[in-house]
Formats: C-alpha cells, sequence, structure tokens
C-alpha cells in the first residue's frame, strides 16, 4: 500500500476540493491545489451569545480561517443561528463549523446555520458501553443498517444545502463496534470513518474532509498513512481532503513539540490541506503556531520539480509506515559506561562547543545532560545517494552535510541503503543538513528539529540525535530530551495529556493543568491525562497511567488507565484525590527539596 506519492521527494496529495461557505464571500476552499487552511476552537460556552462572537473575533484577527463551536445540545445548535448572524452584520464572514458529538439532532439542528458539520464517527450513533461481544456478519450488518438510519438525514441535509462536513475519527472515542472487531488501533478508527463515508457516498455527498486524530504522535502518523493508503487502492475518487491534528497535545513547548511530531510529519509526506493545533491554550495562541509549522514544512521540503538526487528505482523503505517498530540496530558503545543502539534509549549527543558551556554551567542534580560529545565519536558521515564504504560495525553512521537531499528523505534512504546492504550500524540523527556556516541562522529552529527529528523517529529511525540549529547548551540539551519525550521514545519527565477547552469543558482547563502539574511534575514515567469531559476522555486515556475527567459543574471522577475508580469528586478536593491515588498505586515518591546556597 503507498500512503504517498514517493517517501524521498515532496508531493502533496492530490485532492478534490471541498467548499466551506461561498469563497467569494469569506469562505474557505479545502484542497486541491489551495493553501492549507488554518483553523481553531473556541472555548466559552455556545449559550453565551457575546462570547462567543468575541472569541470567534479574536480568533479571526490573528489569521484564523475556520472557527469550530461546539454544539452538545440541540439548544446549543439552534443558538448557532445568533452567533452567526451577529458575526455577519459585525461584517465577520469567518465560516462556522459546529462540533457534534453524541446529539444526531443537534447535527440536524446546526446544519441548517452554520457552513460545516463535524461528527465524530465514534459516538454519532453509538453510546459507548465498553461492552465486549464478538458480531456475527449479519449483527454487524444490522448495526450498518442502523447508523445508516441515524445518518442519512443529516447527509441528506448537508447535501441540499451545500454545506461540508468532517468525518473525525479519534483514538479515544471508537464505538464498541469498532473496537470489538478492529480493536483500538489505527486501522479501527480508518474502518470507523470509511463506513460514515460509504453512506455519505450513498446519498451523492462528497463535500466531505477526514481527520484520524490521536494524543499520541506515532498513532496519529499511522492513521493518517492508513487511510491516504485505503482512498487510494478505492479508487481516485476517494480522493478526499485531510484534516490535520494531534488532539489533547497540551500546552507550553510539549504541546508546540507534539503537533511538530505529528503535523509535521505528515504535512512532509504530503498529507493534509487544514490544520488545527490544539494546545490547552487560548485558542488564539494556535494561528502561530499553525502558521509556523506550514513555513518550516515548506522550507524543509523542496517541490517535487527539483531536483533532489533520488533516482527514478527508489529502494524499499527500511521500515512499515503503517505500524510502529524501532529500526534493529546494533549496540555499540559511546563511552566508558554508555552504549547506543539494540535495546538502549535514543541518546542525546552534543557538539563540543555545546559540551564546553554544559561544563562550565552545569547544574547538580541535572536530569538532561549531554551523553556524549560528537567530536569525541567514532561517526561515518555517508551521502546516501552514492556507493559508500562499509562503515565499521562499531561505528555510527548519519547523513553527510549539504547531501542535496531534505532532511527526512536523506535519512530515510541512509537506512534503506544500510538494510539493503545488511548493515545494523545505528543511526545518528540531525536536526539539519545545513553545513557550519551556511545560513546557519536560519536552520535548527524548534519546530524544524521537531519536525525532522520527529518525523524520523515516528518511522522508527534513529538512535541518536544531535541538535546544532541552538547553539546554547541549556536550551540545545532540553530540546533534545523534549523531542524525545514528544515522539514517545524517552520519558524523563511526567508526561500529560491535556485537552483544549471547548463549550463541552466542565472546569478552567488551563487553571486545572496548572495545578496538577505543580504537584505532579517530578514524577518521571507517569503519565497523567486532564480531560475537560468525558467525549474523548477514556479512550484517549488508553496510555495513560491516571486520568481527571469532569464529570459534571464542580465534579470530577478520576480514573486508573480507563477504569474510573472515584466519582463526583468535589473540584477542590480533586488534585489532593488525584495525588492520593497515584501513591495508593506505588508511582508517588515525595518531591526533593531544593539545593540550598549552603550544599
Amino acid at each position: 500500500m503507498k500512503f504517498c506519492s514517493s517517501p524521498y521527494r515532496y508531493q502533496r496529495r492530490a485532492t478534490r476540493e471541498v467548499r466551506v461557505g461561498n469563497p467569494a464571500c469569506g469562505g474557505v476552499i479545502i484542497g486541491g491545489q489551495q493553501p492549507i487552511v488554518i483553523q481553531s476552537m473556541i472555548t466559552c460556552d455556545t449559550m453565551d451569545t457575546a462570547a462567543c462572537v468575541r472569541e470567534t473575533l479574536a480568533l479571526a484577527a490573528v489569521g484564523c480561517q475556520l472557527v469550530r463551536i461546539t454544539a452538545p445540545t440541540v439548544k446549543d445548535a439552534a443558538n448557532l443561528k445568533n452567533i452567526v448572524a451577529e458575526l455577519r452584520a459585525q461584517r465577520c464572514h469567518i465560516p462556522i463549523a459546529a462540533d457534534i458529538h453524541f446529539k444526531p439532532e443537534a447535527a440536524m439542528e446546526a446544519a441548517q446555520w452554520v457552513e460545516k458539520i463535524r461528527i465524530n464517527p465514534g459516538n454519532f450513533a453509538d453510546s459507548k458501553k465498553f461492552l465486549t461481544r464478538a458480531y456475527t456478519e449479519d449483527e454487524y450488518a444490522a448495526e450498518l443498517e442502523r447508523l445508516e438510519d441515524r445518518f442519512a438525514p443529516l447527509v441528506q441535509i448537508c447535501r441540499d444545502l451545500s454545506r461540508a462536513m468532517r468525518i473525525g475519527a479519534n483514538h479515544g472515542s471508537l464505538s464498541d463496534r469498532i473496537l470489538n472487531r478492529y480493536g483500538d488501533t489505527p486501522l479501527g478508527m480508518v474502518q470507523s470513518a470509511l463506513e460514515f463515508t460509504r453512506i455519505a457516498r450513498k446519498y451523492d455527498f462528497h463535500n466531505l474532509v477526514f481527520s484520524m486524530k490521536a494524543s499520541n504522535p506515532k498513532v496519529t502518523i499511522e492513521a493518517y498513512r492508513l487511510l491516504a493508503a485505503k482512498l487510494e487502492a478505492l479508487g481516485p475518487d476517494w480522493n478526499y481532503p485531510f484534516h490535520l491534528g494531534v488532539t489533547e497535545a497540551g500546552e507550553g513547548e510539549d504541546g508546540r513539540l507534539k503537533s511538530a511530531v505529528g503535523i509535521g510529519s505528515l504535512l512532509g509526506d504530503g498529507l493534509g490541506d487544514t490544520i488545527r493545533v490544539s494546545l490547552t491554550e487560548d485558542s488564539p495562541h494556535e494561528i502561530p503556531v499553525c502558521r509556523e509549522l506550514i513555513e518550516q514544512v515548506g522550507l524543509l521540503y523542496p517541490s517535487h520539480s527539483e531536483v533532489t538526487g533520488v533516482s527514478q528505482a527508489e529502494p524499499p523503505l527500511s521500515f512499515d509506515p503503517f505500524m510502529y517498530a524501532s529500526r534493529p540496530a546494533r549496540e555499540v558503545a559511546i563511552g566508558p559506561d554508555l552504549r547506543c543502539g539494540g535495546s538502549q534509549p535514543v541518546r542525546v549527543i552534543v557538539t563540543r562547543a555545546v559540551a564546553d558551556e554544559w561544563g562550565r554551567n552545569s547544574i547538580p542534580k541535572e536530569k538532561t545532560i549531554p551523553e556524549a560529545v560528537y567530536d569525541d565519536l567514532l561517526v561515518a558521515e555517508l551521502d546516501p545517494r552514492k556507493d559508500f564504504a562499509t562503515p565499521q560495525p562499531g561505528q555510527l553512521v548519519t547523513v553527510k552535510d549539504d547531501p542535496g537531499l531534505a532532511p527526512v528523505a536523506a535519512f530515510r534512504l541512509l537506512a534503506a541503503r544500510l538494510k539493503a546492504g545488511g548493515l545494523d550500524n545505528p543511526i545518528l540523527l540531525k536536526d539539519g543538513l545545513v553545513s557550519a556556516g551556511a545560513n546557519s541562522e536560519s536552520r535548527g529552529t524548534l519546530y524544524q528539529a521537531a519536525i525532522i527529528l520527529g518525523a524520523l523517529l515516528a518511522d522508527g529511525i534513529g538512535d541518536a540525535i544531535l541538535i546544532r540549529g541552538e547553539r546554547k547548551a541549556t536550551p540545545a540539551v532540553r530540546l533534545a530530551y523534549n523531542i524525545l519525550q514528544a515522539s514517545g521514545c524517552r520519558s524523563f519527565k511526567t508526561d500529560y495529556v491535556a485537552c483544549p477547552s471547548c463549550g463541552r469543558t466542565l472546569f478552567h482547563l488551563q487553571t486545572v493543568t496548572a495545578n496538577i502539574k505543580a504537584r505532579t511534575q517530578h514524577l518521571p514515567g507517569v503519565k497523567i491525562a486532564i480531560m475537560g469531559c468525558i467525549v474523548n476522555g477514556p479512550g484517549e486515556m488508553a496510555d495513560a497511567n491516571f486520568g481527571y475527567v469532569g464529570g459534571a459543574p464542580g465534579k470530577v471522577n478520576l480514573y486508573v488507565g480507563k477504569q474510573p475508580v472515584k466519582f463526583n469528586v468535589p473540584e477542590a478536593e480533586a488534585v489532593n484525590r488525584l495525588v492520593d491515588l497515584i501513591r495508593e498505586h506505588g508511582q508517588w515518591v515525595e518531591p526533593e527539596s531544593p539545593t540550598s546556597p549552603a550544599e
């Protein structure tokens, strides 16, 4: 199966155009040869018309091109009429999308007033009960008939009113039907979306956009790739555009890095026609990140019309793009007591200049430290386009600078050539391939490093990483470790899955997230999910150790994995109860006291 035109040359996936509103009057076109559309979501109560208008105008002012508003009930959906009318009265013609979960009736109402409807196939016609059941073929077919009865009326009204629709599958909210047949997998996400798409096509409705979101960037990447391959196999008229995003990315640098890994990797393979960066911050903060990702991908991946140096006979990939596995590599020594490759964690390598600065300014008990100095290692710098001498068995290999290839393509090609030659040398990844002194000011930003290194780590390529774009020691080392954490390759601090706010949220996410971090950020290896409501909670917490989920106004449910264990905890007590829960399960340690100046 092919998920893109070429993993070694950039070429944007060819899709049909999907119109959201009238482009001549402020609407947008998603897909085709149109620029990638930037969107976001407001966070206030949908029944508060003035607040919804105010937040939408704020997003439009910073360059957002499409705004999503939650419609959890028919009453909320009906108020979209007032919100849209007030926006248009203020000469704001940005298209509005209604976000629907659980309530087909709300979708039917919303379609009267907004330009786009987002439905979640995992809960549009199903209530999750986490039941284990083996469906016969007849029983499964009966479920699909029931699904069509619920979904077809919305399809018909969207077709008749020229509305657009996003079929947005979420890893965290697959239906029991899908979970029992396909599991909690990228394949389940894809099949869930395709079930709904077949119904839409039956009624000749094609103004569709897909999304395959997960909080884990690796799952996100696999799901979109698999969807692209499945659509390609189904035929040329299944060329629907993609909405990209990593859901529940969190806040600050962590949220930006996780988004850059997932979204940037997909954009680099030519997938994606509209994006949303989901940060646990005020929505306008998402828009500059979207712009930066689009810009950096444009710089990092030359157009397919440019010469890249890869011959037409492209070697097969060294990895399975639809199922993550770390590339098998020989374990080698990179220091007296340090090894790289094999089952070792991905190592952090630094330049001599960074190592020297670190040595002068190191912090006692620092957990993120340089692990080896590049200048001291035996590294073979190779040009993957050409035949190269066989590296020594104990040698790290990397791509030489200025190879005439985009960095991700260059390392993919190197891994493919090594595999073809039966070589298992560990690979050292670089955050860029521009030689020292050549355009040095423009390389190595946070986003560039995350896009390049994150994409390759998600492919299973890389046994060590080298940050050169950030010249200062502490930020360089911190960035390296943060990228490894965002890519799911190495955990050196507490990991948080935190959703962005929306009108369904039952507590103030930014405040609660800050409070939980203040109490738990010293727990490396522990993963905590912070969810404002139940929509994606249990599913997105699939690989989290503990969950803090809004259950009702002022009330919180606490989870261990997917299982709720404490219900209706008063919000004022909930963080303390979460700490108690972590302690009960043997994963709590007391934070270290700050080192005093006298010590």
